[in-house]
């Protein structure tokens, strides 16, 4: 909302703006009225909006026109005030006051005016017969107040009006000529619906309705009042109630009714609670908290957040089969302005027999937007409500943010669950199929794999000593000359190679001696297309004789031409080596060491999935 509101009043001389400003300070009518009144602040704490107010006095005896343009192009809100027993003022509202100020403002940006027909005390007929055309004709008219500087009638109004004009205006949410709705208000709210509507069956239950009225206005509806408010529902539409819920189309008619009664704010409360400005755009606040991110730290979700994502997932996952279905996908972004998931991320993540992305992958997909990409995972976050539906102040608090790398490594032991694998080696030396075969996918399948359709990372879980872990591998191009920084930051490191290629291995001995030779980064060469005949590598030492020299483990036989899943026994070493960078060298020659890490991965992840079916038949 607004930090303040500024308030103009203009109008002909005489009409009583500035004793209108005096009668608001001083509550009584001024004796001596002075040509124009100073600039006044009002303070958030006496104003009903708890805004700042500032009113601002216009005066053809001491103003200039170009002082009045500046005026006008400052103000959040104009009351053209007139006089109710003089016809010329009125006259002059349409003839002169109106087509100045919108000459003077942007078309795209008007200016809510307010008509205020003053001196009310002097007549007594209404003046609202001559002004209604008028409001029927200007659609900036936000509404018109009969008052009294004399008597102080309608004076607080007046001014609560017009801060209200500004704070919760009806320009963005509705069109009084068709008496409907804006399709920006109607996207706005269709979205809030969506998330509002927990189990994604189409309709807000009572329970629903309930948190929805706490979210947004911090109270509950009494059941009566819940029943009062279907009931007027009913009344006016045949399908705004189903099944004893609110649909879409009740939930659209009652902001609508409400506007109509001119309670323009239950719509603005509503729509500000959900995170939108006044041009019913998400704020850049609301999509992008503040989040402290140091050096050699890494972002993760933290276990609130994997609830709330395994509920998002639940409540679109229709079929109960542990996947998402394409129509189940663009269902769960219906939220989003865009889709944010492209083809790619079915070759990114496990799915089904089918292609579909399961649990473990999408729960995978967000671990890796977190840890790739903070803010745009917070975006995500944001459109899916979790800060309303996990009542947290903004999305940030569904951040972990792990602390410095240094610090794991002076303590020989670290709290993160998600570590980087850069994959390194050679055109064609198997990289592709090596981030593959980590999702499950054999040679066969991976031939299947439309170009356009390619993804560079692969992320899953493996379990290293019965606990769950990401393994996120990266594909780094082969451009030996040009590996950046984002290249080499890691936590273990795989070099690639063809052995069927004798030219494969020299570009991983390259980039050992280059970049890693030094580093604490743990390495792991791995001979690729196993199953193919090996042949001499045209390098001045072999990879086994490279390897003992340079204190690396041998090289790792892999392959993914296989009938069945590639064995993924390589990929739980590689999170092991990452988690214990220290022990990585001493240990690779320990075979018990590997061995107690992968049998604890294979009871893990068969654990692992009967626990997710056990609680979804709970659910």
């Amino acid at each position: 909302m607004r930090k303040d509101v500024r308030i103009l009043l203009v109008g002909e001389p005489k009409v009583g703006k500035t004793s209108l400003i005096m009668s608001l300070v001083s509550e009584e009518f001024p004796d001596e009225v002075p040509l124009r009144a100073e600039e006044i602040t009002i303070p958030a704490d006496v104003t009903p909006e708890r805004v700042p107010t500032h009113i601002v006095d216009y005066s053809e005896a001491e103003q200039s026109d170009e002082q009045l343009y500046q005026e006008i192009s400052k103000a959040n809100v104009i009351c053209i005030v007139y006089s109710v027993n003089n016809k010329k003022s009125i006259e002059k509202v349409t003839s002169h006051w109106i087509p100045l100020i919108n000459d003077r403002t942007d078309k795209d940006s008007r200016v809510p005016l307010i008509l205020v027909g003053n001196k009310s005390d002097l007549v007594e007929h209404s003046s609202m017969e001559t002004i209604l055309p008028i409001m029927n004709q200007y659609q900036d008219i936000e509404t018109c107040v009969e008052c009294s500087a004399k008597n102080l009638k309608n004076i607080s109004e007046l001014f609560y009006y017009a801060q209200k004009a500004v704070l919760h205006p009806t320009g963005p949410l509705y069109c009084p000529e068709e008496k409907e709705l804006k399709p920006s208000c109607i996207k706005s709210l269709t979205r809030i619906f969506k998330v509002s509507d927990l189990d994604n069956d189409g309709i807000l239950n009572d329970n629903e309705l309930n948190f929805f009225q706490r979210t947004c206005f911090n109270t509950p509806l009494a059941p009566q009042a819940l029943e009062d408010v279907k009931n007027v529902v009913r009344r006016n539409m045949t399908d705004g109630v189903k099944d004893n819920g609110l649909s879409l189309k009740g939930f659209l008619f009652l902001h609508t009714l409400f506007i109509q009664r001119g309670r323009h704010e239950t719509t603005w409360t509503v729509l500000r609670r959900f995170g939108y400005d006044d041009d019913l755009e998400l704020t850049q606040e609301y999509l992008f908290p503040m989040i402290k991110m140091p050096p050699d730290c890494t972002t993760e979700l933290n276990h609130n957040a994997y609830l709330f994502l395994q509920s998002v997932f639940d409540k679109h996952d229709k079929d109960r089969d542990c996947a998402l279905s394409p129509e189940e996908v663009k269902d769960l972004f219906k939220v989003f302005p865009y889709m944010p998931w492209g083809p790619d991320v079915n070759h990114t993540v496990c799915t089904n027999e089918k292609g579909w992305i399961t649990y473990q992958g999408y729960l995978s997909q967000w671990t890796l937007t977190t840890y790739l990409d903070v803010q745009r995972s917070l975006e995500y976050l944001g459109y899916l409500g979790y800060s309303i539906i996990c009542e947290q102040e903004s999305q940030a608090a569904a951040i972990t943010v792990t602390r410095n790398k240094r610090i794991d490594l002076q303590k020989k032991q670290t709290q993160r669950s998600v570590f980087r694998c850069n994959v390194l080696g050679a055109r064609g030396s198997g990289k592709s199929g090596f981030l593959q075969a980590f999702l499950g996918k054999n040679l066969q399948g991976q031939r299947r794999i439309r170009e356009d359709h390619k993804s560079f990372y692969a992320i899953s879980t493996t379990y290293v000593y019965g606990q769950e872990k990401y393994l996120l591998l990266h594909e780094v191009m082969p451009d030996f000359d040009f590996l950046s920084e984002a290249d080499l930051a890691c936590d273990v490191v795989c070099l690639v190679y063809d052995i069927n290629n004798p030219r494969s291995f020299e570009y991983c001995a390259k980039v050992y001696k280059q970049y890693f030779i030094d580093s604490k980064t743990p390495c792991v060469v791995i001979a690729a297309k196993s199953d193919l005949h090996e042949v001499r590598q045209h390098y001045s030492l072999s990879p086994h004789e490279f390897c003992r020299k340079h204190k690396l483990h041998p090289p790792q036989p892999f392959t993914c031409s296989t009938t069945e899943a590639p064995n993924k026994d390589i990929y739980t070493r590689l999170t092991t080596m990452a988690m214990y960078p220290h022990m990585a060298q001493a240990d690779l020659k320990n075979s018990t060491f590997w061995l107690r890490a992968s049998v604890g991965a294979t009871v893990f992840a068969v654990l692992g999935f009967a626990m997710y079916r056990a609680l979804l038949k709970q659910r």
